[in-house]
């Protein structure tokens, strides 16, 4: 079988659409014709090689579509369902056997390695191999091979092409929110970083009932876009005036949580500091490998403050994907305000866009 697919070269190389020639499926595996697939930055920093994986490979990791072919081992799936496929994990270790697939021991294996556990690749050009198995999908492409184990089952009466999203960034910033914050009814929140993850977040302050809801970002047209969904506060960082007093002018006594989704030290420590006692931050965005952050150790001590890192919003997929599209289904999660549609062909505009800040969540659709 052959497919048109982006393949990324090497690193830093724009993505080029080739035509692949596509291997049997293994027993454990499932191929899904994709509807939509967004970009993530993770796609990027793996394009610019601040994460390893090997290339020539095809990236990818948060589609949607519709399944064509099962293995021989796949009974819960049949062709014809609609999917959404998200991150791999192990499924064996600690961390996964306790409902905790994103902290799973061996997640940058699974995800990164490029290939199946066994060394084989689906993917090939002229006979040599191009590496997929991109978190479990490598969904940049016409059709994509993913493993039973992250193809999620969804309900067919909602736009198909919007839900790839969900795979990811979606359900890193709503699961942040459910999940690892755990946010109450009537508490305040700062969110730092109005992207695709930072608004999904957002969102799911909403939803979940904060009454103090701030979201700071460098883009004016971000934060209006904010406000439209359910910030009570914006801020703009300004030079004249350190972020941690703009955040404490709209909160005086603290944030009961804050989540940093820009990976940058000292906007994530501005955040903790921003904290009220027993407060909680969250770190989503992604930083280069060694990156660090200092903070006042007494802040944490005495004020009983919490720092910790989020992945996948600490999600079980099976469990939050069809939630989020129920709640997208009842209009309570407006992904329409969040996505840009381009054809796989515009993949390098889809990347520039998403890079310049024009489209907050680029989808893909192949067709």
């Amino acid at each position: 079988m052959h497919m048109t697919a982006a393949v990324t070269a090497g690193v830093g190389a724009p993505f080029a659409l080739r035509e692949l020639e596509l291997g049997p499926l293994a027993p454990d595996e499932v191929l899904v014709r994709i509807a939509g697939a967004g970009i993530c930055h993770t796609d990027l920093h793996v394009r610019d090689g601040r994460y390893p994986f090997p290339l020539p490979g095809v990236l990818g990791h948060e589609g949607a579509g519709v399944v064509e072919r099962v293995g021989a081992a796949v009974e819960e799936l049949a062709p014809g369902d609609h999917v959404v496929l998200t991150f791999r994990s192990c499924g064996t270790c600690p961390s996964c056997r306790a409902a905790n697939p994103g902290y799973c021991r061996d997640i940058f294996e699974v995800t990164y390695r490029g290939a199946r556990a066994d060394g084989t690749n689906a993917l090939s050009r002229n006979g040599d191999v191009v590496h997929g198995c991109f978190f479990g999908q490598s969904s940049f492409a016409e059709y994509a091979v993913a493993h039973r184990d992250n193809a999620v089952k969804v309900r067919k009466d909602v736009p198909l092409a919007a839900l790839g999203p969900l795979g990811c960034g979606v359900q890193t910033g709503v699961g942040a929110v459910f999940n690892s914050l755990r946010a109450r009814p009537g508490s305040s929140i700062a969110i730092l970083g109005t992207g695709a993850v930072g608004l999904s977040a957002l969102i799911g302050a909403v939803i979940a009932g904060c009454t103090t809801i701030a979201a700071i970002d460098v883009k004016p047209s971000r934060l209006a876009l904010a406000r439209e969904l359910g910030a009570t506060d914006t801020i703009q960082p300004a030079d004249e005036q350190p972020l941690g007093e703009q955040l404490r002018a709209v909160a005086p006594d603290g944030f009961d949580y804050a989540l940093d989704t820009t990976g940058v030290p000292q906007v994530l420590r501005a955040a903790v500091d921003a904290l009220a006692p027993l407060g909680v931050c969250g770190l989503i965005g992604g930083s280069a490998l060694g990156t660090e952050v200092t903070f006042d150790m007494n802040a944490l001590l005495f004020g009983g403050r919490t720092v910790r890192g989020v992945i996948a919003g600490d999600s079980m997929p099976k469990l939050m994907i069809p939630l989020l599209v129920d709640l997208y289904a009842d209009g309570r999660l407006p992904l329409d305000r969040l996505i840009t549609y381009y054809p796989l062909a515009h993949i390098n505009e889809a990347v520039a866009d998403t890079e310049s800040g024009a489209a907050v969540k680029a989808v893909l659709r192949p067709e």
